[in-house]
C-alpha cells in the first residue's frame, strides 16, 4: 500500500512492514478484507487483481475463494510490504503472483481480470483517477470493482484524536500523513471519481466496525511504529522521544476515555465500501 506523493505517502521501511503485518493486519485490515471479499464474492476460477496489496491479506482471502482454477495477482510499490507478503505461508487455493509496480501503470494487458480489489489504498495514490482508469483497463467487460476508503476523520475517533495530539505535541502539520487516510471521505466525490473512470452500477455502503486494542499506549505505539507516522519518531531527538510519546498517550487516553473498558480500548472505525461494474 505504498505511493509517493509528499504528505500522502504511505511507505514503510525496515521492520515497519513486519510490525504492520503482526499488529495491524489481525486487528484492522483482515476484518475489512473479509467484508470486502464477501461483498464482491469472487467465484471459483475467476481472475482477481489486488491493487495496493500491502502484505497481501486481501489477495490471500481472494486466492482461497477462486481456488486452484483461479488466478490472483497482487501489486504494490512498497518492496518491504511485498517482502513480508512473499514470506508468509501459502494459502489453499490459487497461487498468488506478487508484483512491485505502480497502480498508475499496472503491468498487465487489457481485459486480464474478472475482479479488481483495492482496500484502503486509493486515497494514497498521487493520481486516483489515473489509477481507476488503469483498474478499468485491466478488467473484462462486466468485470467487478470493489474498493474501500476511510470515511471522514470526524467519524473515526481514534484517528482524529491521535492526529490532534500529534499536531499539539510534535508539530502543527505532524498529522498530515494520518489525516491523508481520509482524503476520499466524501461519497459523492468518490462516486464521481469512479464514474469518470468508466465504471457503472456504482453503489457505496458506509460500514462501521469496532476495533479492539489492549490499551491506548498499544494503539499509539503501533501507529508510530507500523505506519508512515514512524518517520515522525525518527525525526525527534532521542532524548525527546519518551516525553513526546508519554504526552501523546496522555492526550489520546483522555479523549478516548469513553471508549475504554475492562478489556482495553474499543473504538469504531468507519469506511466507505464501493462496488462497481466495468
Amino acid at each position: 500500500m505504498g505511493v509517493n506523493d509528499g504528505q500522502r505517502e504511505w511507505q514503510l521501511a525496515g521492520s515497519a512492514a513486519e510490525l504492520y503485518q503482526r499488529n495491524l493486519v489481525p486487528v484492522v485490515t483482515a476484518r475489512w478484507a473479509d467484508d470486502l471479499i464477501e461483498r464482491v464474492d469472487p467465484h471459483a476460477g475467476e481472475r482477481v487483481l489486488d491493487v495496493a496489496c500491502g502484505t497481501g491479506v486481501v489477495a490471500r482471502k481472494a486466492a482461497v475463494r477462486v481456488g486452484l482454477t483461479g488466478r490472483v495477482a497482487a501489486v504494490d510499490v512498497n518492496a518491504g510490504m511485498l517482502a513480508v507478503a512473499r514470506s508468509l505461508p501459502p494459502v489453499p487455493g490459487a497461487t498468488i503472483a506478487w508484483h512491485e509496480a505502480s497502480a498508475l501503470e499496472l503491468p498487465f494487458a487489457a481485459d486480464s481480470f474478472d475482479v479488481v480489489l483495492c482496500q484502503l489504498g486509493l486515497q494514497f495514490f498521487p493520481e486516483p483517477s489515473a489509477a481507476l482508469r488503469e483498474q478499468r483497463r485491466v478488467l473484462v467487460v462486466g468485470g467487478r470493482l470493489a474498493l474501500s476508503v476511510f470515511s471522514p476523520i470526524e467519524r473515526n475517533p481514534a484517528a482524529q484524536t491521535l492526529s490532534n495530539a500529534l499536531d499539539r505535541h510534535v508539530a502543527t502539520d505532524a498529522s498530515l500523513a494520518k489525516r491523508a487516510e481520509h482524503a476520499l471521505a466524501n461519497p459523492a466525490e468518490l462516486t464521481a471519481l469512479v464514474a469518470d473512470a468508466g465504471f457503472r452500477q456504482i453503489r457505496i455502503e458506509t460500514v462501521s466496525k469496532t476495533t479492539h486494542v489492549p490499551s491506548v499506549a498499544d494503539y499509539v505505539r503501533v501507529q508510530l511504529a507500523a505506519t508512515p507516522l514512524a518517520s515522525i519518531v525518527e525525526g525527534l531527538d532521542t532524548a525527546d522521544r519518551g516525553a513526546v510519546l508519554d504526552a501523546l498517550v496522555e492526550d489520546v487516553s483522555a479523549a478516548l476515555e469513553p471508549y475504554g473498558d475492562d478489556s482495553g480500548l474499543c473504538f469504531p472505525q468507519e469506511v466507505h465500501v464501493l462496488l462497481g461494474v466495468c
